[in-house]
């Protein structure tokens, strides 16, 4: 199993260079995504694939449930490096229907440590049990359940120290929610993103902004 693997790799990196042998120098050289990918750890949903994005063009942060836990180094690293760094200007939380994290979480049986891992996801169908409660369809509720946890996730990131800095330097940086449909292949965007510099003026840019609070103290002093 493993050799195959391998073999795979040789024909992989063999074809690349017949159709561009300056693809591997070019791909060494520099790493500059735009995109950095928080997602979930589902074998079935690979940012590049889905995306159709090349190797370079993505940097990807993986767990199970897409969860933003703001204590979680990993995740934390991987955000200030592609903020600080690679200077991305979007950032991704994609999650996909049916996940089996969000099951999990909801299921009411014991499934050991990653019961605590799974915590927040029981805290937003709690706060969010009137809608969930009123879908008879268990698989309906599930999937919104999934998109739920997805719009938490954004705002849980959009609150970390290290956007709201980017923000107020004046950063153009935006997240964005979206769902994958294992069933479909289709990503859907679920317009619950954040661009913002962190003050009151929420879903603006940063110019945009600058241009309310302009517009705030004009209005103020007339």
């Amino acid at each position: 199993m493993l050799t195959d693997l391998l073999k795979h790799n040789r024909r992989w990196a063999t074809g690349k260079r017949l159709e561009d042998p300056d693809y591997f120098k070019r791909l060494s050289a520099l790493q500059r995504p735009e995109y950095l990918w928080i997602g979930c750890s589902d074998s079935r949903v690979p940012a590049n694939v889905i995306t159709g994005l090349e190797p370079g063009e993505v940097f990807v942060h993986r767990n199970v449930a897409n969860l933003v836990h703001r204590a979680d180094l990993n995740l934390l690293s991987v955000l200030e490096f592609a903020v600080e760094t690679l200077g991305v200007s979007h950032i991704i939380v994609c999650g996909h229907y049916g996940c089996g994290g969000v099951r999990a979480a909801t299921d009411g049986h014991r499934h050991g440590i990653i019961d605590h891992w799974l915590q927040p996801i029981r805290d937003v169908a709690d706060d969010r049990s009137g809608e969930l409660e009123g879908i008879t369809d268990p698989d309906i509720r599930l999937n919104r359940l999934c998109e739920l946890n997805i719009e938490a996730q954004v705002a849980s990131l959009s609150r970390t120290p290290i956007i709201q800095s980017a923000w107020k330097r004046g950063k153009k940086l935006s997240i964005h929610g979206w769902v994958y449909g294992l069933n479909d292949g289709l990503i859907r965007d679920l317009e619950c993103g954040r661009a913002d510099c962190g003050c009151s003026h929420q879903g603006e840019g940063p110019e945009d902004c600058e241009q309310s609070r302009r517009r705030d103290e004009d209005d103020r002093s007339a």
